[in-house]
């Protein structure tokens, strides 16, 4: 039967015009002209062109802010992937994504932290927000460029990273960036547009996009530590390149981010050992 015929004998039978035909763990529309009478939930569908042919649109799965979206993650794990469903079963505490910071808030603690230990980086930070009238919610690019690099290098932050700071809170008052553009990008535009922030590599916006906005569908190919779990995962001899990770972690779409976090787990589990 074509398609133009399956439309209409949808559209005449009993289903709910707003109905939509599902495929395995992701949701399908078909989008038709303006002949079809059939209805479709409006946040389902991204419109693509006044094409009058019928389109497939799959919608991206929804970020892991809950628990319920991160229970349907495992359950898709643990069915696609045997090796990692087996891990995920020796994890009592589920993951948990949960940070509210606004992104400016996030990108610039992600400066500060770069390559320096957990408790001098959170010392660092703490004083950074001890700056701004109102903690946390006192750090806007505004307040951020009117700090000096001395001012900064008072409360230990580097030259460098000074700049970085600087660079990113310029990039949001020139308009390049904002927290509301950022949170309506694609995965490939976040690491386009914020990787034009000095001091702001592919790792650091894999993470910011994880942790920061929980985008569920994630693979940091270049963190060392979800490589030596992809390592010890599959039992390989060498580490994983960037390839050899995405074709290994494929079945794990779309919830790459989650198959991550539970390899994080794994060396960390074997370091205790």
């Amino acid at each position: 039967m074509s398609l133009r015929k399956t439309l209409t004998a949808v559209n005449q039978s009993s289903l709910p015009p707003d109905s939509l035909i599902s495929a395995g763990n992701l949701t399908v529309s078909e989008v038709s002209g303006s002949s079809s009478r059939i209805r479709f939930r409006p946040r389902k569908i991204r419109k693509v062109s006044s094409d009058p042919s019928p389109r497939i649109i799959i919608t991206a799965s929804p970020p892991l802010s809950t628990k319920s979206t991160v229970d349907i993650a495992l359950r898709h794990l643990q069915s696609s992937d045997e090796l990692l469903g087996a891990l995920i079963t020796t994890h009592n505490d589920p993951p948990v994504f949960d940070s509210s910071n606004t992104p400016f808030l996030s990108l610039a603690r992600s400066i500060l932290y770069q390559q320096l230990a957990t408790k001098a980086a959170k010392c660092i930070y703490d004083r950074f927000i001890s700056l701004f009238n109102g903690g946390e919610a006192g750090v806007v690019p505004e307040s951020v460029i009117s700090l000096s690099a001395v001012d900064l290098r008072k409360i230990g932050v580097s030259g460098r990273k000074a700049s970085y700071l600087h660079d990113l809170a310029d990039k949001y008052n020139n308009g390049v960036l904002s927290d509301e553009l950022i949170l309506k990008m694609s995965d490939e535009e976040l690491i386009d547009m914020l990787t034009l922030v000095k001091g702001i590599g592919v790792w650091t916006v894999h993470m910011f996009m994880i942790f920061s906005l929980h985008r569920p569908d994630v693979l940091p190919v270049g963190d060392l530590g979800v490589r030596k779990g992809v390592k010890d995962l599959y039992g390989l001899k060498n580490l994983p390149g960037p390839l050899q990770m995405e074709q290994l972690c494929e079945k794990w779409r779309p919830y790459r981010s989650v198959g991550s976090w539970y390899m994080w787990r794994l060396i960390e589990s074997r370091k205790t050992k």
